[in-house]
Protein backbone atom coordinates (compact mmCIF):
# COMPACT_ATOMS: atom_id res chain seq x y z
CA UNK A 1 0.00 0.00 0.00
CA UNK A 2 1.00 3.56 -0.48
CA UNK A 3 2.02 4.95 2.96
CA UNK A 4 1.72 8.14 4.58
CA UNK A 5 6.02 8.97 4.55
CA UNK A 6 5.53 8.28 0.18
CA UNK A 7 2.22 10.66 0.01
CA UNK A 8 4.24 13.81 1.83
CA UNK A 9 7.41 12.69 -0.42
CA UNK A 10 5.35 12.98 -3.35
CA UNK A 11 3.18 15.63 -2.63
CA UNK A 12 6.82 17.61 -1.56
CA UNK A 13 8.24 16.47 -5.09
CA UNK A 14 5.41 17.74 -7.27
CA UNK A 15 5.44 20.98 -5.25
CA UNK A 16 9.57 21.29 -5.99
CA UNK A 17 8.95 20.12 -9.90
CA UNK A 18 9.13 22.19 -12.34
CA UNK A 19 6.53 23.35 -14.75
CA UNK A 20 6.40 21.17 -18.03
CA UNK A 21 7.69 23.18 -20.97
CA UNK A 22 4.86 21.51 -23.23
CA UNK A 23 6.40 22.17 -26.26
CA UNK A 24 4.16 19.46 -28.73
CA UNK A 25 0.87 19.15 -28.11
CA UNK A 26 0.02 15.42 -28.17
CA UNK A 27 -3.90 15.65 -27.41
CA UNK A 28 -3.65 15.41 -23.64
CA UNK A 29 -2.46 16.42 -20.61
CA UNK A 30 0.76 15.26 -19.43
CA UNK A 31 1.20 17.28 -16.79
CA UNK A 32 -2.08 15.80 -15.01
CA UNK A 33 -0.97 12.12 -16.30
CA UNK A 34 2.42 12.45 -14.34
CA UNK A 35 0.70 13.55 -11.20
CA UNK A 36 -1.74 10.57 -11.23
CA UNK A 37 1.69 8.44 -11.54
CA UNK A 38 3.59 9.94 -9.11
CA UNK A 39 0.60 9.50 -6.70
CA UNK A 40 -0.30 6.14 -6.84
CA UNK A 41 3.21 4.70 -7.83
CA UNK A 42 3.53 2.27 -4.30
CA UNK A 43 5.74 -0.97 -5.94
CA UNK A 44 9.40 -1.43 -7.22
CA UNK A 45 8.35 -1.58 -10.69
CA UNK A 46 6.21 1.40 -10.67
CA UNK A 47 8.63 3.65 -8.74
CA UNK A 48 11.41 2.86 -11.54
CA UNK A 49 8.99 3.47 -14.69
CA UNK A 50 7.91 7.13 -13.01
CA UNK A 51 11.51 7.63 -12.35
CA UNK A 52 12.33 6.88 -15.98
CA UNK A 53 9.47 8.59 -16.95
CA UNK A 54 10.32 11.94 -14.79
CA UNK A 55 13.75 11.87 -16.44
CA UNK A 56 12.53 12.13 -20.34
CA UNK A 57 9.87 14.52 -18.90
CA UNK A 58 11.97 17.14 -17.25
CA UNK A 59 15.66 16.11 -18.44
CA UNK A 60 15.63 14.25 -21.12
CA UNK A 61 19.47 15.37 -21.62
CA UNK A 62 20.29 13.14 -18.98
CA UNK A 63 18.09 9.90 -19.98
CA UNK A 64 19.62 7.86 -23.08
CA UNK A 65 17.26 9.69 -25.60
CA UNK A 66 19.22 12.80 -25.52
CA UNK A 67 21.54 13.71 -27.60
CA UNK A 68 25.09 12.90 -25.53
CA UNK A 69 23.60 11.03 -22.58
CA UNK A 70 27.51 10.04 -21.96
CA UNK A 71 29.83 13.17 -22.48
CA UNK A 72 33.52 12.08 -22.42
CA UNK A 73 32.36 8.22 -22.71
CA UNK A 74 31.04 7.99 -19.41
CA UNK A 75 27.63 8.63 -16.81
CA UNK A 76 27.00 12.62 -16.24
CA UNK A 77 27.38 14.14 -13.08
CA UNK A 78 24.16 15.59 -12.50
CA UNK A 79 22.66 17.21 -9.43
CA UNK A 80 20.62 14.80 -7.55
CA UNK A 81 17.81 16.99 -6.91
CA UNK A 82 16.55 16.82 -10.21
CA UNK A 83 12.93 15.71 -10.10
CA UNK A 84 13.39 12.34 -11.21
CA UNK A 85 16.69 11.39 -8.96
CA UNK A 86 14.57 12.96 -5.98
CA UNK A 87 11.79 10.98 -6.15
CA UNK A 88 13.90 7.58 -6.65
CA UNK A 89 16.31 8.19 -4.02
CA UNK A 90 14.15 7.40 -1.10
CA UNK A 91 13.18 4.43 -2.60
CA UNK A 92 16.32 3.08 -2.92
CA UNK A 93 17.82 0.49 -0.73
CA UNK A 94 21.52 2.02 0.14
CA UNK A 95 22.87 -1.34 2.02
CA UNK A 96 21.32 -4.16 0.29
CA UNK A 97 21.90 -6.77 -1.68
CA UNK A 98 19.05 -5.15 -4.39
CA UNK A 99 17.66 -2.02 -4.40
CA UNK A 100 14.60 -2.68 -3.08
CA UNK A 101 13.22 -5.68 -1.55
CA UNK A 102 10.94 -7.22 -3.34
CA UNK A 103 10.03 -10.95 -4.72
CA UNK A 104 11.12 -10.19 -8.29
CA UNK A 105 14.26 -9.98 -9.60
CA UNK A 106 13.99 -7.75 -12.31
CA UNK A 107 11.32 -5.46 -10.78
CA UNK A 108 14.09 -3.62 -7.91
CA UNK A 109 16.54 -3.25 -11.04
CA UNK A 110 14.16 -0.38 -12.61
CA UNK A 111 15.44 1.67 -10.55
CA UNK A 112 19.14 0.82 -10.93
CA UNK A 113 19.65 4.42 -13.61
CA UNK A 114 18.72 6.17 -10.90
CA UNK A 115 21.17 4.37 -8.35
CA UNK A 116 23.96 4.99 -10.94
CA UNK A 117 23.04 8.58 -11.65
CA UNK A 118 23.10 9.04 -8.04
CA UNK A 119 26.15 6.92 -7.68
CA UNK A 120 28.20 10.19 -9.37
CA UNK A 121 27.92 12.20 -6.27
CA UNK A 122 27.42 9.87 -3.80
CA UNK A 123 29.24 6.52 -4.15
CA UNK A 124 26.75 4.65 -1.44
CA UNK A 125 24.36 4.74 -4.54
CA UNK A 126 26.92 3.24 -7.10
CA UNK A 127 27.66 0.31 -4.40
CA UNK A 128 24.25 -0.20 -4.25
CA UNK A 129 23.92 -0.75 -8.48
CA UNK A 130 27.02 -2.81 -8.16
CA UNK A 131 25.27 -5.20 -5.63
CA UNK A 132 22.02 -5.30 -7.80
CA UNK A 133 23.85 -5.94 -10.70
CA UNK A 134 25.64 -8.80 -9.37
CA UNK A 135 22.46 -10.19 -8.02
CA UNK A 136 21.20 -10.03 -11.45
CA UNK A 137 23.86 -11.71 -13.07
CA UNK A 138 25.61 -13.89 -10.25
CA UNK A 139 22.85 -15.28 -8.22
CA UNK A 140 19.66 -15.40 -10.13
CA UNK A 141 18.14 -18.73 -11.70
CA UNK A 142 18.78 -19.22 -15.17
CA UNK A 143 16.81 -20.98 -17.61
CA UNK A 144 18.27 -24.07 -19.10
CA UNK A 145 19.10 -21.64 -22.36
CA UNK A 146 21.27 -19.50 -20.14
CA UNK A 147 18.00 -16.48 -19.96
CA UNK A 148 17.64 -14.99 -16.54
CA UNK A 149 15.02 -15.75 -14.14
CA UNK A 150 12.56 -12.99 -13.29
CA UNK A 151 11.73 -14.92 -10.42
CA UNK A 152 14.39 -15.56 -7.34
CA UNK A 153 13.04 -19.11 -6.40
CA UNK A 154 12.72 -20.72 -9.65
CA UNK A 155 13.63 -20.17 -13.54
CA UNK A 156 10.82 -18.19 -15.15
CA UNK A 157 11.03 -15.87 -17.78
CA UNK A 158 8.68 -13.16 -17.69
CA UNK A 159 8.36 -10.41 -20.88
CA UNK A 160 7.78 -7.72 -18.03
CA UNK A 161 11.93 -8.16 -17.03
CA UNK A 162 13.23 -6.88 -20.75
CA UNK A 163 12.01 -3.11 -19.24
CA UNK A 164 13.48 -3.95 -15.43
CA UNK A 165 16.76 -5.60 -15.84
CA UNK A 166 18.45 -5.08 -19.46
CA UNK A 167 18.13 -1.65 -19.51
CA UNK A 168 19.90 -0.85 -16.43
CA UNK A 169 22.51 -3.50 -17.06
CA UNK A 170 23.47 -1.72 -20.50
CA UNK A 171 23.86 1.58 -18.37
CA UNK A 172 25.84 -0.23 -16.14
CA UNK A 173 28.38 -1.29 -19.04
CA UNK A 174 28.68 2.62 -19.22
CA UNK A 175 29.55 2.78 -15.90
CA UNK A 176 31.73 0.18 -15.43
CA UNK A 177 33.49 0.49 -18.96
CA UNK A 178 32.13 -2.96 -19.61
CA UNK A 179 31.73 -3.39 -22.94
CA UNK A 180 31.54 -7.18 -22.11
CA UNK A 181 29.07 -6.60 -20.18
CA UNK A 182 26.66 -4.99 -23.08
CA UNK A 183 27.24 -7.78 -25.33
CA UNK A 184 26.17 -9.76 -22.56
CA UNK A 185 23.07 -7.52 -22.35
CA UNK A 186 22.10 -7.89 -25.99
CA UNK A 187 22.85 -11.41 -25.95
CA UNK A 188 20.51 -11.52 -22.83
CA UNK A 189 17.57 -10.35 -24.90
CA UNK A 190 17.87 -12.64 -27.68
CA UNK A 191 18.49 -15.41 -25.08
CA UNK A 192 14.79 -14.07 -23.29
CA UNK A 193 13.33 -13.80 -26.83
CA UNK A 194 14.22 -17.63 -28.03
CA UNK A 195 12.45 -18.61 -24.58
CA UNK A 196 8.87 -15.92 -25.15
CA UNK A 197 8.54 -16.20 -29.16
CA UNK A 198 7.19 -18.77 -30.98
CA UNK A 199 7.57 -19.09 -35.03
CA UNK A 200 3.25 -19.17 -34.93
CA UNK A 201 3.31 -15.39 -33.42
CA UNK A 202 5.13 -12.15 -34.32
CA UNK A 203 4.59 -11.06 -30.64
CA UNK A 204 6.38 -12.87 -26.95
CA UNK A 205 4.04 -14.58 -24.87
CA UNK A 206 4.08 -13.45 -21.55
CA UNK A 207 5.58 -15.68 -19.04
CA UNK A 208 6.97 -19.28 -19.66
CA UNK A 209 7.78 -21.39 -16.60
CA UNK A 210 6.34 -23.23 -13.44
CA UNK A 211 5.05 -20.92 -11.18
CA UNK A 212 2.77 -18.10 -13.54
CA UNK A 213 3.16 -19.69 -17.08
CA UNK A 214 0.86 -17.37 -19.55
CA UNK A 215 1.16 -18.27 -23.30
CA UNK A 216 -1.26 -14.96 -23.99
CA UNK A 217 0.38 -11.94 -26.00
CA UNK A 218 0.23 -9.60 -23.57
CA UNK A 219 -0.28 -6.10 -24.52
CA UNK A 220 1.75 -4.72 -21.97
CA UNK A 221 4.20 -7.49 -21.76
CA UNK A 222 5.18 -6.99 -25.44
CA UNK A 223 5.67 -3.50 -25.05
CA UNK A 224 7.72 -3.76 -21.95
CA UNK A 225 9.75 -6.28 -23.73
CA UNK A 226 9.94 -3.64 -26.65
CA UNK A 227 10.54 -0.20 -24.96
CA UNK A 228 13.52 -2.05 -22.85
CA UNK A 229 15.29 -2.69 -25.91
CA UNK A 230 14.62 0.80 -26.94
CA UNK A 231 16.29 1.63 -24.26
CA UNK A 232 19.22 -0.49 -24.81
CA UNK A 233 19.98 0.15 -28.39
CA UNK A 234 19.63 4.04 -27.33
CA UNK A 235 22.74 3.18 -24.38
CA UNK A 236 24.35 0.61 -26.80
CA UNK A 237 24.71 3.28 -30.12
CA UNK A 238 25.05 6.51 -27.99
CA UNK A 239 28.05 5.11 -25.77
CA UNK A 240 31.57 5.81 -27.42
CA UNK A 241 32.32 2.05 -25.85
CA UNK A 242 29.83 -0.05 -27.72
CA UNK A 243 28.91 2.56 -30.74
CA UNK A 244 30.74 0.22 -33.31
CA UNK A 245 28.32 -3.08 -32.33
CA UNK A 246 26.34 -2.71 -35.48
CA UNK A 247 25.89 -6.17 -35.54
CA UNK A 248 24.31 -6.21 -31.98
CA UNK A 249 22.22 -2.52 -32.89
CA UNK A 250 21.10 -4.71 -35.82
CA UNK A 251 19.30 -7.22 -33.75
CA UNK A 252 17.67 -5.26 -31.72
CA UNK A 253 16.15 -3.27 -34.18
CA UNK A 254 15.13 -6.73 -35.91
CA UNK A 255 13.86 -8.21 -32.29
CA UNK A 256 11.69 -4.39 -31.97
CA UNK A 257 10.43 -4.22 -35.61
CA UNK A 258 9.12 -8.14 -34.47
CA UNK A 259 7.02 -6.71 -31.94
CA UNK A 260 5.83 -3.56 -33.57
CA UNK A 261 4.83 -5.81 -36.80
CA UNK A 262 2.85 -8.20 -34.55
CA UNK A 263 0.85 -5.44 -32.79
CA UNK A 264 0.27 -3.48 -36.45
CA UNK A 265 -1.47 -6.58 -37.56
CA UNK A 266 -3.80 -7.09 -34.23
CA UNK A 267 -6.79 -5.85 -34.10
CA UNK A 268 -8.05 -2.57 -31.82
CA UNK A 269 -11.06 -2.20 -30.21
CA UNK A 270 -14.36 0.14 -30.63
CA UNK A 271 -12.20 2.67 -28.61
CA UNK A 272 -9.46 2.24 -30.63
CA UNK A 273 -7.02 0.39 -28.31
CA UNK A 274 -5.34 -2.57 -28.24
CA UNK A 275 -7.07 -5.16 -26.66
CA UNK A 276 -5.38 -6.64 -23.33
CA UNK A 277 -4.25 -9.82 -25.11
CA UNK A 278 -3.14 -8.80 -28.93
CA UNK A 279 -4.41 -11.69 -30.39
CA UNK A 280 -7.92 -11.95 -28.37
CA UNK A 281 -10.52 -9.97 -29.31
CA UNK A 282 -12.33 -11.22 -26.70
CA UNK A 283 -10.65 -8.80 -24.24
CA UNK A 284 -11.47 -5.55 -23.50
CA UNK A 285 -9.13 -2.77 -24.94
CA UNK A 286 -7.13 -0.95 -22.92
CA UNK A 287 -4.98 1.83 -22.46
CA UNK A 288 -1.49 0.71 -20.88
CA UNK A 289 -0.34 -1.57 -24.04
CA UNK A 290 -1.77 1.18 -26.34
CA UNK A 291 0.55 3.83 -25.01
CA UNK A 292 3.84 2.11 -24.62
CA UNK A 293 3.72 0.51 -28.29
CA UNK A 294 3.02 3.63 -29.65
CA UNK A 295 6.07 5.00 -28.00
CA UNK A 296 7.97 2.44 -29.33
CA UNK A 297 7.21 3.01 -32.43
CA UNK A 298 7.78 6.93 -32.37
CA UNK A 299 11.19 6.23 -30.75
CA UNK A 300 12.07 4.39 -33.72
CA UNK A 301 10.55 6.20 -36.15
CA UNK A 302 13.98 9.07 -35.12
CA UNK A 303 16.56 6.14 -34.31
CA UNK A 304 15.70 4.61 -38.45
CA UNK A 305 13.59 5.99 -40.15
CA UNK A 306 14.48 3.58 -43.08
CA UNK A 307 13.61 0.84 -41.32
CA UNK A 308 10.79 2.39 -39.49
CA UNK A 309 8.91 4.40 -42.34
CA UNK A 310 6.04 6.81 -42.14
CA UNK A 311 3.47 4.10 -41.58
CA UNK A 312 4.99 3.44 -38.14
CA UNK A 313 4.15 6.77 -37.79
CA UNK A 314 0.65 6.57 -39.02
CA UNK A 315 -0.04 3.74 -36.76
CA UNK A 316 1.36 5.92 -33.46
CA UNK A 317 -0.54 9.01 -34.43
CA UNK A 318 -3.86 7.07 -34.65
CA UNK A 319 -3.25 5.53 -31.23
CA UNK A 320 -2.43 8.62 -29.75
CA UNK A 321 -5.55 10.06 -30.47
CA UNK A 322 -7.37 7.65 -29.74
CA UNK A 323 -5.61 7.62 -25.87
CA UNK A 324 -6.13 11.26 -25.81
CA UNK A 325 -10.13 10.76 -25.73
CA UNK A 326 -9.60 8.23 -22.51
CA UNK A 327 -8.42 10.82 -19.96
CA UNK A 328 -11.01 12.05 -17.52
CA UNK A 329 -10.08 15.78 -16.15
CA UNK A 330 -8.22 13.89 -12.74
CA UNK A 331 -5.78 13.11 -15.23
CA UNK A 332 -6.51 9.19 -14.94
CA UNK A 333 -6.57 7.21 -18.47
CA UNK A 334 -8.99 4.53 -18.55
CA UNK A 335 -9.65 1.84 -19.23
CA UNK A 336 -6.51 0.34 -18.19
CA UNK A 337 -5.59 -3.60 -17.14
CA UNK A 338 -5.08 -4.70 -14.05
CA UNK A 339 -1.67 -3.96 -13.23
CA UNK A 340 -1.56 -6.26 -10.28
CA UNK A 341 -3.57 -8.79 -11.95
CA UNK A 342 -2.95 -8.84 -16.09
CA UNK A 343 -6.36 -12.04 -16.45
CA UNK A 344 -8.65 -9.92 -14.32
CA UNK A 345 -11.71 -9.47 -16.94
CA UNK A 346 -12.58 -6.13 -15.07
CA UNK A 347 -11.49 -2.84 -16.88
CA UNK A 348 -9.68 -0.99 -14.30
CA UNK A 349 -10.60 2.94 -13.08
CA UNK A 350 -8.18 3.65 -10.49
CA UNK A 351 -5.57 4.88 -12.58
CA UNK A 352 -2.94 2.36 -13.30
CA UNK A 353 0.70 3.90 -12.13
CA UNK A 354 2.47 2.06 -15.05
CA UNK A 355 -0.22 2.98 -17.74
CA UNK A 356 0.15 6.78 -16.32
CA UNK A 357 3.78 6.06 -16.71
CA UNK A 358 3.36 5.03 -20.27
CA UNK A 359 1.59 7.75 -21.55
CA UNK A 360 4.41 10.03 -20.39
CA UNK A 361 6.40 7.42 -22.12
CA UNK A 362 4.64 7.97 -24.91
CA UNK A 363 4.49 12.41 -24.65
CA UNK A 364 8.23 11.97 -24.52
CA UNK A 365 8.88 10.12 -27.97
CA UNK A 366 6.14 11.90 -29.62
CA UNK A 367 8.04 15.07 -28.63
CA UNK A 368 11.29 14.02 -29.61
CA UNK A 369 9.84 12.94 -33.10
CA UNK A 370 8.26 16.22 -33.97
CA UNK A 371 11.48 18.20 -32.71
CA UNK A 372 13.44 15.85 -34.74
CA UNK A 373 11.21 16.70 -37.63
CA UNK A 374 10.51 12.99 -38.35
CA UNK A 375 6.85 13.83 -36.76
CA UNK A 376 4.12 16.14 -37.15
CA UNK A 377 1.68 17.76 -34.72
Amino acid sequence: MFTSKQSVTSVLLAILATSIATDVNPGFNVDTAQKVMTDKASHSWEWGTAAEALLELYDNQYSVFGSNPFPNGGIPMVDPSIYSLSYAKPHINRNSQVLVDDSAVGDPASLGVSAILLGQSDSVYSGAADRQADYILNKAPKWSNGAISHRPDVAEIWADNMAMSFPFLAYQAVAKNDRNLMATVVKQCGLQRDVLKINKYLNWRHIIGPQSQDEGLWSTGNGWAAYGMVRVLHTLQKWSGSASMTTEAGQLKTWIKEILDGAMLSGRDDLGLFHNYLNDASWFGEISGTALLSAVAYRMAVNDPAMFPAKYITWADTNRKALSHQQGGDGVFVPAVNPYDWKDRNKYYNGSPEGQGFTVYLYTAFRDCVNAGICQQ
